[in-house]
């Protein structure tokens, strides 16, 4: 943990971008910005002309999105940054729907903003307005941090060598970031305690899972986590299964809306097993639920772009903020509980085990076809990297 920060959360894009967009007129020196979306819309156009206004200053803007999850970008908002000097790159813009290749499937899930290397934004809310389906009456639920203090310079680091490994495999080497003097600040801006955790495939390929699966071993009375995508491996619910065991409360708050029907159903197959040992599960429908949070033991806290997927964990390039702080957690605590009391409805195991036939059968063959992509990626039982374990069957 890097100590005397300051961490502020965020809660969804009313309270983000406004602080983001703050921060980008403030910019005197550089940015870097990376996102899985940037969008052409009112939130994409409004963080646009807010780069647009730093690059025409003088600032060096970098822009870096995903080639798959920005590929509706057009063209015309490229040329619109890059006219005022943004420097815009895509990484790994070559995408096809009907490749399951190792490489196409990496992509830069990361939402990481530093400005100046003072401040640094990161979380899991992409650039745009947030609204997935017609007539949702808000914005996805989802969280950031804005982050002060010595840690920006490991966010700053790693957004650089990201940003110039993606100018060398595009051939563009005129973006390659070059040896200035203009070194992160270190000077304490708070009293908490904090650490920056990327998930890469070269040698970071766990940090995030083990920095979870350590904390939920440690845990004495309470988890609670906010996860999108929630289907993860079999070490990891072994290790809520264990800790619910020995009378912690493990918490779940889970996707409720089924904007990925595949990986919806799939997370049922795991519902059973869950709810057996004591684990409670709310589903959240108020809108689409976006967050990948955890607090643990009124204490140890996560906020970044991690599902707790295969997608995640095995192959995306992500990266989370893990704050210690008792003033922190609980703030999360509270806007969890807030969510799970206003928006959730709580899945009973009562229920769960009456199910339809149906509503079983589907879950259990988008579990398959899931298991099925992942082999299909490279990832088959004995052939995952590290001690990643595969996903197995659930009762």
């Amino acid at each position: 943990m890097v100590p005397n920060n300051q961490i502020i959360l965020l809660q969804n894009g009313e309270a983000y971008f406004p602080a983001l967009e703050a921060a980008l007129d403030r910019a005197m020196h550089d940015i870097y910005l990376e996102t899985y979306i940037f969008e052409d819309d009112t939130t994409g156009r409004r963080i646009a002309e807010a780069l647009r206004r730093a690059a025409l200053r003088g600032a060096k803007t970098h822009l870096l999105i995903d080639g798959f999850g920005s590929f509706s970008l057009p063209e015309t908002m490229v040329d619109f940054l890059e006219a005022a000097g943004v420097l815009v790159m895509k990484f790994r813009p070559k995408t096809s729907p009907w490749t399951l290749r190792r490489r196409r499937l990496r992509r830069l899930h990361r939402k990481i903003v530093v400005v100046d290397r003072k401040i640094a934004f990161v979380g899991g809310i992409n650039i745009n307005d947030g609204l997935d389906f017609h007539g949702q009456p808000s914005t996805r639920y989802d969280y950031a941090v804005c982050v002060q203090g010595p840690l920006v310079k490991a966010i700053h680091d790693s957004a650089r060598r990201v940003w110039s490994r993606v100018a060398r495999t595009r051939l563009r080497p005129g973006r390659i970031w070059d040896n200035d003097r203009y070194t992160p600040s270190t000077e304490p801006a708070g009293l908490m305690q904090a650490d920056f955790l990327v998930r890469n495939n070269i040698r970071h390929r766990r940090d995030i899972e083990a920095a979870y699966l350590q904390a939920i071993e440690q845990a004495q009375y309470e988890i609670i986590i906010a996860n999108a995508y929630f289907l993860p491996g079999l070490n990891f619910r072994h290790a809520l299964v264990d800790a619910a065991g020995r009378g912690v409360r493990v918490v779940l708050l889970l996707q409720g809306k089924r904007d990925h029907p595949v990986f919806h159903f799939a997370s049922h197959a795991l519902y059973g097993n869950f709810l057996a040992a004591g684990i409670e599960i709310y589903e959240y429908h108020e809108s689409l639920l976006h967050a990948k949070v955890a607090v643990i033991d009124g204490h140890w806290a996560t906020v970044g772009s991690s599902n707790l997927d295969p997608f995640s964990m095995l192959l995306a390039l992500e990266a989370n903020v893990v704050v210690d702080d008792e003033g922190f957690a609980k703030a999360l605590t509270f806007s969890l509980e807030q969510a799970m009391e206003n928006g959730a409805q709580r899945i009973s195991e009562n229920n769960w085990r009456t199910q339809s036939i149906g509503q079983r059968l589907a879950s259990w063959l988008s579990y398959g076809v899931v298991r099925f992509m992942i082999g299909i990626a490279g990832y088959a039982p004995g052939k995952l990297p590290g001690r990643a374990v595969p996903i197995d069957h659930a009762a």
